[in-house]
């Protein structure tokens, strides 16, 4: 048992295997027991399935060269020896670039290099990313006036959002944190399925069983949002890899605040992404804000980005107000992470202009102007606008009619789905259990009968 463990991890270092064991290496051509010598000829067969279990960038120690005074090969490669003790310093001299295509007036800047958009994609993108603001807005005003119990907008971070959306293909598995309502959108969500979840009808996808604004769609290969910070990080990973096995043209994509970095999540989603080298970009919307904890509360590191070298992870800053960088940037990752079966991880900079949620009021941690100055200097819709106009391609014809189709659009699906009765309450107790145990039916029928003697406690479209 011994000599088979210490072949197999032998198996496991093909290039040390096949350097020392193949029959035609001069090291052993005439040194192997018979026995021995027919072993290595099948190694090319035996080393076959184990290829997966050894990273094709990452080679073990090579027990080629002996070990030298001057450095050490080590698994991940060859270390330096010095005699100097020197400790790594905890930050790097110069912060790490942003990359970007347009400055903040929507001009591209001198030796741009980017993807190129077609008109159709260009147009599109931006009226995705007015219709998220439209949308943000007036169901915003709706949980103001109590018509829905929550929202969260993404108010300064569409380019984010449409721009990364457009990169991908639909085959692509998405897991949202819940500002990416956009990606959604971009992938054929209507605005009347985005009200049905918000009003919990009996049309919405989870049945009203969702916080609102946590929407999810099998169809669109959108899973459902949930709450709690960064889980779905490693489930994107899970989901990525799935993806490797069965060999799919695919990725998944997941997204998450800065705030997500900080847990324990995020760490283990990127070094397990690392080691079984998924095919899974990671897309860090970091906005300066935690709810109310800044990004200096939070790290000391240069921001997201550096994070993910120390995992063994290629990564980019990127514009996070800039469509075009982005939709450049994400293409550019879509196609490394397939193709050469890596994950990539993105920092996007931006800023959240509008509060947290509807349960937050941001006035009260940061000051009012800090959000005008970056809601009007730093606008990603407006600045793609900008570019569109110089191409020809957009004019204010065309803004006014898209604004006011919009705003009927809205306020029609708001009607429709408020007019829409609740699903019915057996609901509440479906898609756990295959057959619900007792004590789960015995809840069903209490609250059934609490309905029946308080009623004006519920709403009244709520089917009993």
């Amino acid at each position: 048992m011994r000599k088979f463990v210490t072949i197999f991890s032998l198996f496991k270092s093909r290039k040390s295997f096949s350097g020392w064991l193949h029959p035609n290496s001069p090291r052993c051509s005439n040194q192997l027991h018979p026995n021995f010598r027919n072993l290595t000829k099948n190694c090319d067969l035996l080393l076959s399935p184990l290829s997966s279990l050894s990273s094709h960038r990452f080679f073990s120690t090579t027990m080629g060269n002996p070990l030298q005074d001057q450095d050490i090969d080590f698994p991940g490669g060859r270390v330096e020896f010095i005699p100097e003790m020197k400790f790594i310093s905890e930050s790097v001299e110069e912060r790490i670039p942003c990359y970007r295509v347009l400055d903040d007036n929507g001009q591209p800047l001198v030796g741009h290099n980017f993807v190129q958009v077609s008109k159709e994609v260009a147009v599109k993108m931006y009226t995705d990313m007015v219709t998220l603001r439209s949308m943000d807005t007036i169901f915003y005003e709706a949980q103001r006036q109590g018509r829905i119990s929550f929202y969260v907008t993404a108010i300064g971070e569409e380019a984010i959002n449409i721009a990364s959306a457009a990169a991908l293909a639909m085959d692509d598995v998405v897991f949202p944190q819940y500002r990416e309502a956009g990606v959604l959108l971009w992938r054929g969500f209507t605005l009347q399925e985005f009200a049905n979840q918000l009003f919990s009808n009996k049309y919405d996808n989870g049945k009203g069983r969702q916080m609102p604004a946590h929407y999810g769609s099998n169809k669109h290969n959108y899973f459902t949002i949930a709450s709690t910070i960064a889980t779905q990080i490693s489930h994107a990973v899970g989901a990525a890899y799935s993806l490797k096995m069965d060999k799919k043209d695919a990725c998944a994509v997941t997204y998450f605040g800065d705030g997500g970095s900080s847990e324990g999540d995020f760490h283990a989603a990127l070094n397990f992404a690392a080691v079984t080298e998924a095919p899974v970009i990671f897309i860090c919307r970091n906005n300066g804000w935690a709810i109310s904890t800044p990004i200096s509360d939070q790290f000391r590191s240069d921001g997201v980005v550096v994070k993910g070298q120390s995992y063994g992870v290629r990564s980019i800053r990127v514009d996070g107000n800039d469509a075009l960088a982005i939709y450049s940037a994400v293409q550019a990752a879509r196609k490394m992470s397939i193709t050469e079966e890596r994950p990539i991880l993105i920092e996007a900079l931006t800023y959240r202009v509008g509060h947290h949620s509807t349960s937050d009021d941001s006035t009260k941690y940061r000051p009012a102007s800090e959000i005008e100055w970056w809601r009007v200097a730093r606008d990603p819709v407006a600045r793609l606008r900008n570019w569109l106009q110089n191409n020809g391609w957009w004019n204010d014809r065309a803004e006014s009619e898209l604004i006011n189709n919009l705003r009927h659009q809205l306020l029609h699906t708001i009607q429709v789905a408020e007019s829409v009765e609740k699903p019915p309450l057996a609901e509440a107790f479906r898609d756990v259990y295959d057959v619900p145990p007792s004590n789960l039916r015995e809840q069903e029928q209490w609250l059934k009968e609490i309905v029946k003697e308080q009623p004006q406690e519920y709403p009244p479209n709520v089917s009993v």
